[in-house]
């Protein structure tokens, strides 16, 4: 407790916060980019191959995408947002997106609104 004569301890921040007025201004980045006013748009991959094969799979049918050429991580980032777009089961094998049943017509709409260049139903 404090004794009757001593005053209360001040604010270590109550000096900073007064220099801050005289501070120049920073570099905001997220300022920057709304007043160009310019909208970025990602592109996608330059192309998608779709086709479905059931040679080697049991007899089942499977929608294989191919020449996405994206990063590892990035492909599974699609695999995984593709399945549920879909309703259906996936996986990544090597650089191919493969998905559980005959889905060329349904995944075709969906990579366009990714940005992919060109998607070729085989």
């Amino acid at each position: 407790m404090l004794a009757c004569g001593m005053n209360k301890p001040k604010d270590p921040f109550a000096a900073l916060e007064k220099l801050r007025a005289s501070l120049p201004p920073g570099n905001d980045r997220a300022a920057t980019h709304q007043t160009v006013g310019v909208a970025v748009e990602k592109r996608g991959p330059a192309r998608a191959v779709v086709r479905m094969e059931r040679k080697g799979r049991g007899g089942k049918e499977a929608t294989v995408i191919e020449k996405l050429e994206l990063p590892a991580k990035e492909l599974e980032q699609w695999c995984k947002e593709l399945k549920q777009a879909l309703g259906c089961g996936g996986t990544v094998e090597h650089d191919t997106i493969v998905l559980q049943g005959d889905l060329r017509q349904r995944v075709a709409p969906l990579l366009t609104a990714r940005h992919v260049g060109k998607v070729t139903i085989g």
